[in-house]
């Protein structure tokens, strides 16, 4: 009897152990579900978009963090948990790659960004014909930007403003978003009476029935942006999947849709000042 008791208990171990296993795997398995993402925060309406198609066809979740380049690109030098940052400067993930932080091989730029003069659709202003007038005018007290310090796209503002010879005349209306996005909420608020912003916020639900003026490329260095997946990535292979998903021609078609520029080899620089 107690020889059978024994027998009993170890088995019963025995069979914890193994539901302990199995349900650990499920675990791992469930883990790499999911990829965690640093993304500029122009991509916002793009990425949202793409991560209902890549979902719907993996059943691999995204975990998206939008923010400015510059800020993700000081957090993952120190280690911040992202499998994939998107950035809106080639230049970030080229210094993490250049230092050893990045997956070799992963670097993809993904699109070129552009810039707008986006003004409220209720403005008695008219961006189209005024142009860069718009921003002189005296009804128009701020001006909001990305703070050039950390975001690509404020860079790209104040070099468009100094090639159209006007940046001196309207530095003391600017008023810095954190990021881009922020940025555009400054000016859709109507905290700001303008605002210098990405094409494809631009272009969002939220902000298509406004006014708006594409600053031409050639006033502005090449917004190219860039993909890179991160050496201490967790879930490699479903970034991976991911980073495949975005180059796929689903994948251009959806960031062309948000107005970014891009071409069937990836993106090609726009023509410099």
């Amino acid at each position: 009897m107690i020889h059978h008791n024994r027998v009993r208990r170890i088995a019963l171990a025995m069979l914890v152990v193994a539901l302990s296993f199995s349900l650990g795997l499920r675990e791992i398995h469930a883990q790499k579900r999911e990829v965690s993402i640093a993304a500029a925060a122009d991509l916002q309406f793009a990425m949202e978009d793409l991560a209902i198609q890549f979902e719907k066809s993996t059943g691999i979740v995204l975990n998206v963090t939008y923010g400015s380049s510059g800020n993700f690109f000081s957090q993952l030098q120190n280690g911040a948990p992202f499998d994939l940052f998107f950035s809106a400067d080639i230049d970030y993930p080229k210094k993490l790659q250049n230092a050893g932080l990045a997956e070799p091989g992963s670097m993809f730029p993904y699109a070129i960004g552009r810039i707008v003069i986006w003004i409220p659709v209720n403005s008695q202003l008219d961006v189209a014909s005024q142009t860069w007038n718009v921003l002189l005018d005296a009804s128009v007290s701020k001006i909001a930007i990305a703070n050039p310090e950390h975001a690509p796209y404020g860079r790209a503002a104040v070099a468009a403003m100094q090639a159209a010879r006007i940046y001196e005349k309207v530095k003391a209306k600017l008023v810095f978003g954190e990021n881009i996005s922020q940025a555009a909420q400054f000016v859709q608020s109507a905290n700001a009476q303008a605002g210098i912003i990405a094409l494809s916020l631009a272009i969002s639900p939220a902000m298509k029935d406004g006014k708006r003026w594409e600053i031409p490329v050639d006033s502005y260095p090449p917004l190219e942006q860039a993909v890179v997946m991160l050496k201490n990535a967790r879930h490699k292979d479903a970034a991976r999947a991911f980073l495949e998903f975005a180059k796929s021609e689903p994948g251009r078609t959806t960031l062309s849709k948000y107005g970014f520029a891009i071409s069937p080899a990836g993106p090609s620089p726009a023509p410099k000042p």
